[in-house]
């Protein structure tokens, strides 16, 4: 369905269908594609996903799933009939959550990819270790990436600083989604461990997470068009 091979998601945190439709006019959906997270979900419901699929764009519905198993399965199912091309959970809920999460989104070439968060981007080894997780952020991140494997999933979502070695660990197409990219002269906004879209790509990484690089330009297109051309770059380097 989406045969194009961008590497670009653009982050769609917007508070409301209309400002996020709005935005989304002005993106080409062969130069990118687009996420949907919690914020515009819970206000514009699944009908904004809805709207962008009709539009042509492959739709990242990231919700972060983490529930029992049964009550994951059913919104991987929902999520899937909502022509996602990707969705995602939260690795810690284990194993019997992953495999029925990956039951529930079914078999063939036009299933939505499920990926599943390992440790949040705004996550350091202090916030790590108040909520009970010893041995560090890396070690973490390694653990859950395997049990993601194991469970039959797509792939990961890691920030920038562990892609090179997740690559090196896991199956070569083991996706590795990367939030925390910032183009060279970007702030880091709220993301703590954060790399440039060159060098996440040229560490490994399958497709790139950006929000306000794209969101705040005065230019969207310019500045896709510029990420693009760094990821082109990278891919070519590598």
């Amino acid at each position: 369905m989406h045969t194009h091979d961008n590497a670009l998601i653009v982050a769609l945190d917007f508070a409301d269908a209309r400002a996020a439709l709005d935005f989304a006019a002005r993106l080409d959906p062969t130069q990118c594609r687009v996420k949907v997270g919690k914020e515009l979900f819970t206000s514009a419901g699944p009908a904004v996903v809805r709207e962008l699929v009709a539009r042509g764009f492959a739709v990242f519905l990231d919700l972060k799933f983490h529930d029992i198993p049964n009550t994951v399965a059913g919104a991987c199912r929902a999520a899937r009939d909502l022509g996602c091309w990707m969705l995602n959970v939260h690795a810690a809920g284990g194993p019997a959550m992953l495999e029925a999460a990956r039951k529930a989104v079914g078999e063939g070439s036009d299933r939505p990819l499920l990926v599943a968060v390992t440790v949040l981007t705004s996550m350091d080894e202090a916030n790590l270790a108040a909520v009970g997780v010893t041995g560090g952020i890396a070690a973490q991140v390694a653990r859950l990436a395997a049990l993601t494997e194991q469970a039959g999933l797509d792939g990961v979502v890691c920030s920038p600083l562990e892609i090179a070695a997740l690559r090196a660990s896991r199956e070569p197409d083991f996706k590795l989604v990367t939030p925390g990219v910032r183009p060279a002269d970007s702030a880091a906004d709220d993301q703590v461990r954060i790399a440039t879209p060159g060098a996440a790509i040229a560490a490994g990484a399958s497709y790139l997470v950006v929000g306000r690089p794209v969101t705040q330009a005065v230019d969207p297109q310019a500045a896709l068009a510029a990420l693009n051309r760094e990821i082109a770059a990278a891919r070519a380097a590598s």
